[in-house]
């Protein structure tokens, strides 16, 4: 059963939450420009070297909504993971994921000029996927479901939520990074602790 870790014994993940926490409440509230200028733009990544959108379009959200729930899967899953892993491969391991879900975004809407998008779901997926890889058999409890959700099953039903999302291409939420985002993390922790992803191919087929 997945059962989220007291904050103080896992900083990475304290940190992470809290900083894309405060970040999108200050966008959302109190400077809603600060959103407007951490958009990652594929078409205009490299035209206007807005590199540093690659990380603070990671930051922010589109709408409480979509914070509220990129918290609550990252509060459900980081800090048993970080536990597991130790701080410094985790924050590896988030960042790593942030980055190759916007390589995903680029590559796919790199032709496009009015493509935009935030939000730190890719990071998030890869945590998902890596917590997966070390805790096959976990699960988690979403009220008012009375009822626990396989967490393989709930990462499943996240992707193919983002896939119809994306099809359906309305607000900025980055939908498109959350397959690369969570094939980020199954391959960090392949590279990283190879016995976890037979551990977990084991699980699954055995």
């Amino acid at each position: 059963m997945t059962t989220p870790m007291n904050f103080a014994s896992s900083p990475g993940s304290t940190l992470v939450l809290t900083a894309f926490g405060i970040a999108s409440l200050i966008g959302l509230f109190v400077v809603p420009a600060l959103i407007e200028r951490s958009l990652l733009r594929p078409y205009w990544l490299l035209r206007h070297k807005q590199y540093s959108t690659l990380i603070t379009s990671a930051f922010l959200h589109a709408n409480l909504l979509h914070l509220l729930f990129n918290a609550f899967t990252f509060w459900a899953f980081a800090p048993q993971l970080e536990h597991a892993m130790g701080t410094g491969p985790f924050l590896g391991l988030y960042f790593f994921g942030l980055l190759g879900s916007d390589l995903g975004t680029y590559f796919k809407h790199r032709h496009d000029p009015g493509y935009q998008c935030l939000g730190a779901s890719g990071a998030i997926l890869a945590v998902l996927f890596a917590s997966i890889m070390y805790f096959p058999s976990s699960s988690i409890f979403i009220m008012p479901l009375p009822f626990p959700i396989p967490a393989p099953l709930f990462a499943v039903a996240y992707l193919v939520y983002s896939y119809y999302a994306s099809r359906q291409a309305k607000g900025h939420v980055n939908h498109d990074a959350h397959l690369a985002g969570a094939v980020a993390g199954v391959v960090f922790i392949g590279l990283l602790e190879p016995s976890k992803l037979a551990q977990a191919w084991h699980w699954f087929f055995r």
